[in-house]
């Protein structure tokens, strides 16, 4: 297993082929990414920073994209979600508006600290459906890995929902998105097909 360290994130988000510049970006986010998901763990046990890599890597070899700004979005998707308190920070070294696609793409009860109350899900879905193209590609890939990823999750109930938002939420909006960019169309497709497969898999 390859080491999660700065030449691998690197590696990953396929930065030797681009310009001296987005080179630069790509260090000083790689940097922050290993800061920020740094202790963190997924429910299933593993280091959170697999998950944002894993969404890059899927993003590059399976549906194509090459546009580095998104890449990085990918790479730190979760960084808000997983930890806040770091907004001043991303901003200093990323910029106002890179960071505030990130708040776009993070549920509001994450960026408060605060528990889920009535109200947060509607609002949630209302960020994500306002999303622009290529933010919402990230967000489904996010989608397709964490589908990937469901049966190592001990929590059934987490499971359970996540199945349930996918098939009623995200699969729909995917659907009303695919004209938009042939990226969306790609991925639409896959989702659909891993979504319904799994749904096959698992039922009795």
């Amino acid at each position: 297993m390859d080491p999660l360290d700065l030449d691998h994130v690197l590696t990953v988000l396929g930065a030797a082929a681009w310009s001296l510049n987005e080179q630069s970006r790509a260090r000083v986010a790689a940097g922050l990414a290993l800061t920020v998901y740094d202790g963190h763990t997924r429910d299933q046990g593993t280091p959170y920073l697999e998950h944002p890599l894993a969404v890059v890597r899927l993003l590059r070899t399976e549906i194509g994209l090459r546009h580095p700004e998104t890449l990085l979005l990918a790479l730190l998707h979760d960084a808000l979600e997983v930890a806040p308190e770091s907004e001043a920070l991303l901003v200093h070294h990323l910029g106002g508006p890179f960071t505030a696609r990130l708040r776009a793409m993070t549920a509001d009860h994450r960026l408060e600290q605060r528990p889920k109350s009535v109200g947060d899900e509607t609002r949630w879905r209302a960020k994500q459906a306002a999303l622009p193209p290529e933010d919402l590609l990230v967000r489904l890939a996010d989608r397709l890995h964490n589908l990937r990823d469901l049966a190592a999750s001990p929590n059934l109930d987490r499971r359970r929902r996540f199945l349930q938002t996918l098939g009623d939420f995200h699969l729909p909006l995917a659907d009303a998105a695919r004209d938009l960019d042939p990226h969306l169309e790609t991925m639409h497709a896959r989702l659909h097909a891993e979504y319904v497969h799994h749904i096959q898999e698992v039922r009795p």
